[in-house]
């Protein structure tokens, strides 16, 4: 009961923080950001997890440039919470692979896995507020439906694109477009 109870007191306090993102109640600390470092904290904290379901998470962060001028919790978050669905709407051994290139202007991000995919119907709507997507006979994904919301919203407050791409039973694909910084 009390992990329960911890549980939805986190998610309330995710619900009233996204309602003051959406109101843009929210200043973005806005740092020099090495993505490439981001995203090799996020694999790291997370391949234990990823291994123990017999699963691989891979990199392969080829992009020339790499800095960008952001909030380093906002966009360690997106990064999480985009791998954390890969693993929850995995199959059995979840098979995520993390991109990035770069051209001139912009870090391009993609993160690819083997789950279980989203219909096209559904696809068009994943990044609404408290969408989430049916999920037959898998009860285990818990969640209000908030991450891809604020995922969307937090790209965006860095002058960032985000698309979401899928196809039921082969796996899904982020991709995010982020401004370089220019020194």
């Amino acid at each position: 009961i009390k992990d329960e109870n911890t549980r939805m007191r986190k998610q309330v306090e995710k619900i009233l923080q996204m309602s003051l993102l959406e109101e843009g109640d929210y200043e973005l600390n806005l740092t020099k950001v090495d993505v490439h470092d981001i995203l090799n904290q996020a694999v790291n904290n997370v391949s234990l997890q990823v291994e123990s379901q017999n699963g691989k998470i891979t990199a392969a962060l080829d992009a020339k440039n790499y800095l960008i001028f952001g909030d380093v919790v906002h966009i360690s978050n997106i990064f999480h919470n985009i791998i954390d669905n890969a693993i929850k709407y995995s199959k059995d051994k979840p098979e995520i692979t993390i991109t990035t290139s770069s051209d001139s202007e912009n870090i391009m991000i993609n993160i690819s896995d083997n789950g279980i995919g989203v219909n096209e119907e559904d696809v068009k709507r994943v990044f609404e507020k408290y969408f989430r997507v049916p999920t037959g006979n898998i009860h285990n994904v818990k969640g209000f439906g908030l991450g891809l919301s604020y995922v969307k919203l937090m790209v965006e407050a860095h002058k960032g694109e985000v698309q979401f791409t899928s196809k039921q039973g082969t796996g899904s694909r982020v991709e995010i477009k982020f401004p370089l910084m220019h020194e």
